[in-house]
């Protein structure tokens, strides 16, 4: 079973057992009922502050959906070679920068941003989430919408926000396009991130 399969069937597993309907689950977390129903077949990844949200909805640590790869904690070090990456969306690849999750009060991932020219500069759907979040463009060309606003980022930009602020980016042009982003709190703590 892929990781992917993984976390949709331990979200399905859970959701039964608290028997809630995907509709129930959609209502709490904001995310459409369709996009629930693929996550947990394994047709669709999901972002961690989405899996953050449905974790919460359920009342389990988010640690429950990732236990089987937070073993081997003896390697410090993410290596580009072996990092896992997530698609977390149609053109949008995530990698977790921390082999050892749990014990950071901040979490670092990687984004890489497939060109997306289909949008045609329409706003994505807004994200809100408690915390603040560090983006830094790497490489490419990032629009990035915070409330009412759009800015567009080029490589060595960056941005810090309030992540109660509505927020989302994308990669409107021909080029892909990467960015360091860094969430604090760390969804991933066992004490929920409070410090």
């Amino acid at each position: 079973m892929d990781h992917n399969q993984t976390i949709g069937a331990r979200i399905k597993a859970l959701r039964t057992e608290k028997r809630y309907t995907l509709k129930a689950l959609s209502d709490m977390t904001g995310l459409s009922v369709g996009f629930l129903s693929q996550t947990e077949r394994g047709i669709s990844s999901i972002a961690v502050d989405s899996l953050s949200k449905v974790a919460s909805c359920l009342e389990v640590p988010l640690s429950t959906f990732f236990s089987d790869q937070m073993q081997d904690t003896s390697d410090p070090v993410v290596h580009g070679f072996s990092a896992h990456r997530s698609m977390v969306g149609p053109q949008i690849i995530e990698c977790v920068l921390s082999q050892n999750m749990m014990d950071f009060d901040f979490l670092p991932k990687l984004f890489q941003l497939m060109p997306y020219s289909d949008m045609d500069g329409l706003k994505p759907e807004m994200c809100i989430h408690s915390g603040e979040e560090f983006v830094y463009v790497l490489t490419g060309i990032v629009t990035l919408w915070l409330e009412d606003a759009r800015y567009t980022l080029y490589p060595g930009d960056s941005i810090q926000i309030h992540s109660n602020q509505p927020h989302n980016w994308a990669n409107n042009t021909n080029k892909a396009a990467e960015l360091l982003s860094i969430n604090y709190p760390n969804p991933f703590r066992s004490d929920g991130g409070d410090a």
